[in-house]
């Protein structure tokens, strides 16, 4: 996977064809399947709400990635477990991060 996840974004058109722009968080696998977790921003490149987006990943044409809903609540789920996990190692080595500078 690519490790500039932090810097990539995605721009998805909404139901009602307004368009909105997501940092990607991470791309990962759960069973054999990969999900994409989206932050989405406001109009200053922030999120304030902390909301985030799950959708099944897949790049059937290398630089053509397609995103689809998951429909399936167990599904949702895991994926959400799975996310929330990836979530708490990344808290994790923050505090790790900041451990470390405090010994110094």
């Amino acid at each position: 996977m690519n490790e500039e996840n932090e810097s990539l974004t995605v721009t998805l058109t909404l139901d009602n064809n307004e368009e909105l722009e997501c940092a990607v968080l991470t791309i990962y696998e759960v069973d054999g399947q990969e999900y994409i977790a989206l932050l989405p921003l406001d109009e200053e490149g922030s999120n304030e709400e902390g909301q985030v987006f799950l959708y099944r990943f897949s790049e059937k044409t290398p630089g053509e990635p397609e995103l689809e809903n998951i429909e399936d609540d167990d599904e949702y789920e895991r994926a959400a477990d799975k996310f929330d996990e990836w979530l708490d190692t990344q808290e994790f080595e923050d505090l790790d991060l900041d451990d470390d500078s405090d010994e110094e």
